[in-house]
């Protein structure tokens, strides 16, 4: 998948786009990072664990792929060294099989 179609999943506010998951294969640990979007709340983006102690929510997709919170980067900033576990909770390898990528 490429950063545009990712980002495009949360800019139209997709269905089951919460609880996405991702590390950057630069981390040893391999330290998972959550991204979402609840339509309920007024901040409806979300991201834990990151540079933000409890996380960080925001209005848009935009913010949410551009702000520097991880290691002072954004994911868009990043993108080459993430490494997809889930999308909507579903194992990567799952959901481009359910959704033909």
């Amino acid at each position: 998948m490429n950063y545009e179609t990712l980002f495009d999943l949360f800019d139209r506010k997709c269905r089951n786009i919460d609880e996405t998951s991702f590390y950057f294969k630069t981390d040893p640990n391999e330290v998972e990072h959550y991204i979402g979007y609840l339509p309920q709340y007024e901040m409806p983006y979300w991201v834990g664990y990151c540079d933000i102690e409890n996380g960080w929510e925001c209005k848009t997709a935009k913010e949410l792929f551009e702000a520097p919170i991880f290691d002072g980067k954004s994911i868009k900033d990043r993108w080459d060294e993430i490494i997809l576990l889930q999308i909507g909770g579903i194992s990567f390898d799952e959901w481009k099989i359910d959704y033909c990528l």
